[in-house]
């Protein structure tokens, strides 16, 4: 685990492949600011974009965002229908920014739960940008860890049932075939904004041995630099996987 801190000094360094990200504190930012929360929304977004563009300038391979969990059904009413339309909203007018900036947007989660008009935008964009071969960008929608490798679990069971698949032959690799982010790189780093200490049902089975980050500052406040410092922390770290010491090299 990696906490946050101030003294770290910027250097060049090498950055890890793949990149997850905890994006929280936007309600608590509109507060803070005296704002509506839908308007902490509203600036999560372009801190998105931000830092987005941040990974393609460094070279990171794959970044994925966690946008709205499983539980996150718990809110207002008024809050997710919010969420819902803004992230319809976001992906209509980013689309074309994905394409020119050679970006393939994968979502991932529970996306049958979603409103027909939004599972409709994202077909649309998935599709459009499918070819593109910079940047992954995977969103989190619905997503929630524990149902992934629920989900992977009854994949494999049916195949079972079926006479396709010997339960002996069942270990670590199999599931990892059948949840979410299955075809990525292995993801090296896990940042958390806005002061939380926990994954929050996030990449549950995915994250076993990714470096864990977190900072204090809200997502809408979190910049190129914050982002920067969570690198070179991370690059000076000494990755073990359960064995000898692995110093991160790119």
């Amino acid at each position: 685990m990696i906490i946050e801190n101030k003294n770290v000094k910027i250097k060049n360094i090498s950055y890890p492949k793949h990149v997850a990200i905890i994006m929280d504190g936007n309600r608590r930012w509109a507060k803070k600011n005296g704002k509506l929360k839908f308007l902490g929304h509203q600036e999560g977004v372009k801190t998105v974009k931000k830092i987005v563009s941040f990974s393609i300038k460094k070279n990171i391979k794959i970044l994925t965002l966690y946008a709205f969990s499983s539980e996150n059904w718990n809110r207002e009413r008024s809050e997710i229908k919010f969420l819902m339309k803004l992230f319809e909203e976001v992906l209509k007018k980013e689309t074309v920014n994905l394409k020119k900036k050679n970006i393939r947007l994968k979502i991932i989660g529970n996306k049958k739960e979603l409103n027909i008009n939004l599972q409709n935008e994202i077909n649309k964009t998935e599709h459009e940008t499918k070819n593109n071969n910079g940047l992954l960008l995977n969103i989190a929608v619905n997503y929630g860890g524990r149902w992934d490798i629920i989900t992977g679990v009854k994949k494999i069971a049916a195949k079972v049932y079926k006479g396709l698949l010997n339960p002996k032959e069942i270990n670590e690799n199999t599931l990892s075939k059948y949840i979410c982010l299955s075809d990525n790189l292995p993801i090296d780093l896990v940042i958390r904004t806005g002061g939380e200490y926990r994954i929050s049902n996030f990449l549950t089975w995915q994250i076993v041995y990714s470096e864990l980050y977190f900072t204090k500052i809200l997502w809408p406040d979190f910049n190129e630099k914050n982002f920067t410092k969570a690198l070179t922390i991370f690059s000076n770290r000494e990755r073990r996987f359960g064995g000898n010491c692995i110093k991160f090299k790119n």
